[in-house]
């Protein structure tokens, strides 16, 4: 999974279907700006993705997000088409407000098994995976991350704008009172896009400037390879990871700025994409249709469905903690998180509260809206919108342990009024995520 992070998108927006409208998160102000807020430009300007000149030529509406200018939508495509168009084609988005970095030396799995209950010693070369950076002492989620293997002692981390300030401060310290030989870099002046949909991998396999055969790269993969630019030449090399933020199958294309001249090449390759691949089988897509399409996957959005408070077991997030971890432990938290990973009616100590999905009748919830049971509060909504994809309203939230099963009937308190919901198995839409089948 890739799942990633944003701060809530504001305006409201619209939906393909009659009655109903997509995700309007609250107005964006600059009091809940900072409450995620990443590093501004000098002078506090909002700074600029390599596409910022792309987005504006294209019609992109451009919000604040993240410490940077990125485009909601874009003029010609209502935002539901931009969500249905993703899950029926291909869609390129910006991600460059993603932080890329890298952990290089001989200790640096061990640091990342320090801060992280994940397992990196043992991990296959150019294979990423979904972990989350804890707090010591409570096992709290820092920020939620996809880190790949790169190399024998390398490591890609992938952390979220919104965390920017949090992130860069935690890794530091971290790191001083590790004392082991790990050598951080943070990229600056980097592009990330991702292209996602059903019609991603015979796009890019035509944009293609190395002979890579797409189809034996599966999910959380990753390699090296040239992509074609606008004016008919080769990119230098970028990192491309089978992976995403929506459900869909899809690509992320990293283009490493304290490499490469990434600043240059990004609107060259994104330009190239959208001419190879035309404006039939692939568009632009803004935050609108990406904070949607995620909710949809199920997938969690740091600052809302989870924060430093909250423990992976709590968020439904146990299976990222392997075995041997759970045995050997020896990672931030794991005195509160591995008890939490065996029920109390086991012997564990279990969690008081569990990540849930919910369908809820009549208006859509959002986010704050209280989930009852009998008339008490049992839990609130995280995340919430209507489904382009089923034409229901569709909401996360956290619950108290006993009433998270699915098929359990609740009242989501939405504008005053009490509307029935029903907790759901998410993903809310099944995920076409292409896996490799394990030898049996």
């Amino acid at each position: 999974m890739s799942f990633r992070a944003a701060t809530r998108l504001p305006g409201a927006l619209a939906s393909a279907r009659p009655r109903a409208t997509l995700c309007s998160p609250k107005q964006l102000t600059s009091k809940t700006t900072l409450r995620h807020g990443s590093e501004l430009a000098p002078g506090g300007e909002l700074k600029k993705t390599p596409l910022y000149d792309f987005h504006v030529a294209r019609g992109g509406k451009m919000v604040p997000f993240a410490g940077y200018h990125m485009p909601v939508q874009y003029a010609s495509t209502p935002l539901a088409q931009s969500h249905i168009f993703t899950r029926n084609s291909a869609s390129l988005f910006d991600v460059s407000h993603m932080v890329q970095h890298t952990l290089k030396g001989p200790a640096a799995a061990a640091f990342l098994e320090k801060v992280t209950p994940s397992a990196w010693s043992g991990m296959e070369a150019m294979q990423g995976k979904l972990t989350t950076f804890l707090w010591p002492g409570t096992g709290g989620i820092v920020d939620d991350s996809v880190i790949t293997r790169v190399g024998e002692d390398e490591y890609y981390v992938v952390t979220n704008g919104a965390c920017y300030d949090k992130d860069n401060k935690y890794l530091d310290e971290e790191l001083g009172k590790f004392g082991g030989d790990v050598q951080w870099t943070r990229m600056e002046n980097s592009g990330l896009v991702a292209l996602q949909g059903p019609k991603s991998l015979e796009i890019l396999q035509e944009v293609l400037a190395s002979d890579i055969d797409l189809s034996k790269i599966y999910f959380g993969q990753s390699f090296w390879a040239q992509l074609k630019l606008k004016d008919g030449g080769a990119s230098h090399p970028v990192l491309i990871s089978r992976a995403g933020y929506t459900g869909e199958d899809g690509f992320e294309i990293s283009l490493q700025g304290d490499k490469y001249p990434a600043l240059e090449t990004t609107p060259s390759i994104a330009e190239a994409m959208l001419d190879a691949a035309g404006p039939e089988r692939l568009a632009l897509a803004g935050l609108g249709a990406r904070d949607s399409l995620r909710l949809e996957a199920g997938m969690c959005l740091y600052g809302h469905d989870l924060d430093d408070t909250t423990t992976p077991p709590e968020a439904a997030l146990g299976w990222i903690i392997p075995p041997e971890r759970r045995k050997a432990g020896g990672f931030h938290g794991a005195e509160v998180i591995i008890p939490q990973l065996t029920p109390r009616s086991k012997g564990g100590a279990g969690v008081q509260r569990r990540r849930i999905g919910l369908v809820v009748e009549g208006a859509p919830a959002r986010e704050g809206a209280e989930i009852q049971a009998n008339g008490e509060k049992i839990g609130v909504i995280t995340s919430g919108c209507p489904s382009p994809t089923l034409g229901k309203n569709i909401a996360m939230g956290y619950v108290k342990d006993g009433q998270h099963k699915s098929g359990t009937e609740v009242d989501v308190v939405v504008r005053g009024k009490k509307r029935k919901g029903v907790v759901t198995k998410m993903p809310f839409v099944p995920s076409n995520l292409v896996r490799k089948v394990s030898a049996s």
